[in-house]
């Protein structure tokens, strides 16, 4: 595998950690990428270090797919970013200032939930102004109505009798316990508050199944800050979102995979997509670890071949590439080049057979274009 160049805007002679990065950012991050990271700045003390995805892995006992996993995730966080060539093969990553990065004002959560922040910031701003006071009376901000949401119980501080009485039940003591393990690591006070603030009834008032959904979603889409955990339930609640189902018809989590299918499909309008269909997506992402630019060729060559969506032919199609070792759109050319190829031969092959008394009669002639998509669609359930 191609060696990677590091390379950062700090020229530093030994490994230092900011304290912004341990005030701000290590708490709320997955252990492992911590290390990743720590690993990253360890590299820099070595003049344009290079290194390669597999090495990382190799060191850490990890998978490819969670050092990438990690990189994407600091990426996100700003303290990265990651330098692609051409043919998208990560060619660099380079260190970037998490000082720099707060005075920016970057924030992930902004970007996941525009519409939610900018309903936020027009509300500020109407709050603002009805505070002004004029000659006649004084608004307040109670005088603002908003009745197309949902009232939102403030988060608390749970004592620790709180946290203790929560721990009786038996169903919250599962999904701390499910939470541990999907961020990796032993839950802080902080999350354990948070995630109090999720089930208590006078809180979000969320159940068992619906935060572990919750958790569930965010980790597998590389989102495992309890911060912004919080922030897409807070999200769900403002929706009136109370049930597994209505959380996977209007969850944010699947990101723009989740509407670029729906694009490719054709499906808008009023219309979601409904569990199974979500299952597909999750599947295509999390189990077969596709990038949008794969899954939407698939999904482009589904409404060719079929002219109608079919997530259950693009479920195959992607099953095929995957156990074919497709990583790139250039996989995809060299399977249907080899697959022209193969039929070319079949057909030199067949014209080439010896002539006989039954080839006097005249032969059928099939489309296997046309019976390879009837078999398709006669497997589909």
């Amino acid at each position: 595998m191609a060696k990677i160049t590091l390379h950062s805007d700090n020229q530093i002679s030994a490994t230092s950690v900011s304290n912004t990065f341990i005030d701000e950012y290590m708490s709320d991050a997955n252990g492992e990428f911590v290390k990743i990271y720590l690993y990253l700045l360890r590299l820099m003390n070595t003049p344009e270090a290079s290194f390669s995805i597999s090495s990382i892995a190799d060191k850490f006992g990890h998978m490819e797919k969670d050092i990438k996993r990690a990189l994407a995730y600091w990426e996100r966080m700003n303290l990265l970013q990651l330098e692609y060539d051409g043919d998208k093969n990560l060619t660099g990553v380079r260190l970037l200032d998490s000082v720099s990065r707060q005075a920016d004002g970057a924030d992930t959560l902004e970007q996941a939930f525009p519409a939610e922040y900018e309903q936020t910031a027009q509300q500020q701003t109407a709050a603002a102004t009805a505070k002004q006071t004029d000659a006649s009376h004084v608004w307040t901000e109670t005088a603002i109505p908003t009745p197309s949401a949902p009232s939102v119980p403030s988060k608390r501080q749970y004592s620790a009798d709180d946290i203790l009485h929560f721990r009786e039940d038996e169903s919250f003591a599962d999904v701390l316990f499910i939470t541990e393990r999907y961020l990796g690591r032993t839950l802080s006070a902080t999350d354990i508050n948070t995630i109090s603030y999720l089930y208590d009834k006078d809180g979000l008032g969320f159940s068992a199944e619906l935060i572990e959904y919750l958790i569930e979603s965010c980790v597998s889409n590389n989102h495992s800050s309890i911060r912004y955990i919080e922030k897409v339930a807070l999200g769900w609640a403002k929706r009136g979102i109370t049930t597994v189902e209505e959380a996977k018809q209007g969850s944010p989590v699947l990101g723009k995979t989740y509407y670029k299918v729906m694009s490719c499909f054709g499906i808008s309008g009023q219309r979601m997509l409904v569990p199974s269909e979500i299952s597909f997506i999750s599947r295509w992402i999390n189990e077969f670890g596709f990038s949008d630019e794969i899954i939407a060729e698939a999904c482009n060559r589904t409404m060719q071949r079929l002219h109608q969506p079919s997530f259950e032919y693009a479920d195959k199609l992607l099953a095929n590439w995957h156990d074919a070792k497709v990583h790139h759109l250039s996989d995809i050319v060299k399977l249907d080049s080899a697959h022209q190829n193969q039929k070319k031969n079949t057909a030199v092959a067949a014209t080439a057979a010896s002539p006989n008394k039954f080839n006097n009669f005249k032969q059928r002639t099939y489309d296997f274009d046309q019976l390879e998509k009837l078999l398709l669609t006669t497997d589909v359930h």
